[in-house]
């Protein structure tokens, strides 16, 4: 059974001054740190970022010039299933920028035609799955993704 999330840290900035750009060559490495910084053990290259650019729906948020996080919108898969992933780098968390930027994110996974919405979790970032569950999504499988000591945990939106 997960804990009680404790109570959330007073926002330090209006909701409102949060920025969402979709990512270009500008941006494609502030996309990598945060994915980096919170999944470490699944690092990307430079060269991975840009291949995903091509095949995935990426976003970077911003609170003013400061970066806080990025999303992910997968295109249906072959069962026509949308993924979400939402990354917050951690001082920046329980304010209400992943709530913000799950949102708009799931404005876009819902425009594309998908028969069901997920999202996957690295099973050590707790906070990632409190969010997930807090937000409807039941999990639905996991799996050991190579060279890694922590299971991976796809969740449903039921």
């Amino acid at each position: 059974m997960m804990p009680e999330p404790p109570s959330p840290v007073p926002r330090s900035a209006p909701l409102s001054t949060l920025r969402v750009e979709a990512v270009t060559g500008a941006t494609a490495e502030d996309w990598r740190h945060v994915h980096n910084v919170v999944i470490p053990t699944a690092a990307l290259t430079t060269e991975e970022v840009r291949e995903r650019i091509g095949r995935n729906l990426l976003t970077v948020a911003y609170v003013g010039d400061r970066l806080i996080g990025c999303a992910t919108v997968r295109p249906p898969d072959e069962v026509r299933n949308v993924t979400v992933i939402v990354r917050i780098l951690p001082e920046h968390r329980r304010r209400g920028y992943g709530e913000k930027l799950f949102l708009e994110a799931m404005k876009v996974a819902r425009g594309l035609a998908g028969v069901a919405l997920e999202t996957v979790v690295p099973g050590s970032n707790l906070d990632g799955l409190r969010f997930a569950l807090g937000h409807g999504f039941v999990e639905v499988s996991r799996y050991l993704p190579p060279e890694d000591e922590e299971p991976c945990i796809t969740l449903r939106l039921t």
